[in-house]
């Protein structure tokens, strides 16, 4: 029997993933990517009696690969905080969803294991920009102010390091993130003894210095859109760079745009932190679109439909 553990490479799934083999430790095989990389089951080779954990991915994104997986015999066990649609009725699957816009897979996977690796839920809520949930949840461990500030520092590093097109846009693989996060059950502690944590916080730095000198190409009532340039570094802060712009205008919804390798582009949408809802369903208007409430994105946008986007986006927060 195999036993697969697929999940989104970005601090959630990470963290959600590493608090669940601290306590349900098994040899695995890992299936995972880039952030944006969200149709990961289909990769998936299961047989009848292998075993499948799904972390941090959409059902809706992976309907019929999942459909498929049980029709075969294979037991699924699935975590998620985003969209879901109808889900498949079958003895097989044990499904978690939560789709509130206050929690995120780490939270829900902390909920099933009773709190028993919560620093780790807080690690992923942090690099989920989820700043109040994850302070309540690092409130029970009573933490350091200096502690805190490491726990967000690694969960946005994290986060940052599954931002990009492709895996060629990333500063190191998820797996190989995975594995270098596996032997440690504190979260200071690898902070501590791994640099690539810092290396992946300096990179992240000097990109958001760069888009900092940006101007938004759309200004509405609601919203405001802004065209990056066709460069690794502009593919990996997109996400950061609508965090810190819903953070100064929190009251706003944000849309970063980015050329990519169709001749459209990849777009990130942040709603509103006043009211952070919406920007699910706005993305799911394209054919492409999907994520949470707070935060969804498009992975093609066509450019003959960037006007038609803004238009929505305005009105959509409205």
């Amino acid at each position: 029997m195999t036993h697969y553990d697929v999940f989104n490479g970005d601090a959630d799934g990470l963290c959600a993933l590493h608090q669940l083999r601290l306590e349900e430790p098994r040899d695995s095989v890992l299936v995972t990517g880039a952030k944006r990389d969200v149709e990961l089951l289909q990769h998936v080779e299961a047989k009848a009696g292998d075993s499948v954990t799904v972390l941090d991915l959409s059902v809706a994104s992976n309907r019929r690969a999942l459909t498929m997986l049980l029709a075969r015999g294979v037991a699924v066990q699935y975590f998620d905080h985003h969209f879901a649609g109808d889900l498949p009725k079958h003895p097989k699957l044990m499904a978690k969803i939560d789709t509130a816009p206050d929690v995120c897979t780490g939270i829900i996977v902390d909920r099933h294991l009773d709190g028993k690796r919560r620093i780790w839920a807080a690690v992923a809520a942090f690099g989920d920009d989820l700043e109040e949930p994850a302070r309540a949840l690092a409130a029970q461990l009573h933490l350091e102010p200096a502690q805190l500030a490491s726990l967000r520092e690694l969960g946005e590093a994290l986060a940052y390091n599954a931002y990009g097109d492709s895996e060629d846009d990333l500063i190191v693989h998820p797996a190989e993130l995975y594995r270098m996060i596996e032997p440690y059950a504190d979260p200071l502690e690898l902070l501590a003894e791994e640099s690539v944590i810092a290396h992946i916080g300096e990179v992240r730095s000097e990109d958001l210095d760069l888009a900092a000198g940006l101007e938004p190409e759309f200004v509405g009532r609601c919203a405001a859109a802004y065209v990056l340039p066709d460069a690794a570094w502009s593919r990996r802060v997109r996400g950061a760079f609508g965090n810190m712009l819903a953070q100064r205008r929190p009251d706003r919804a944000h849309a970063i745009l980015t050329p990519n390798a169709e001749g459209g582009y990849m777009v990130s949408v942040r709603a509103p932190r006043a009211k952070p809802t919406g920007a699910d369903a706005l993305c799911r208007c394209f054919s492409t679109g999907g994520g949470r409430a707070a935060a969804a994105g498009i992975n093609h946008l066509p450019a003959e439909e960037v006007a038609a986007f803004v238009r929505r986006l305005d009105e959509a927060f409205r």
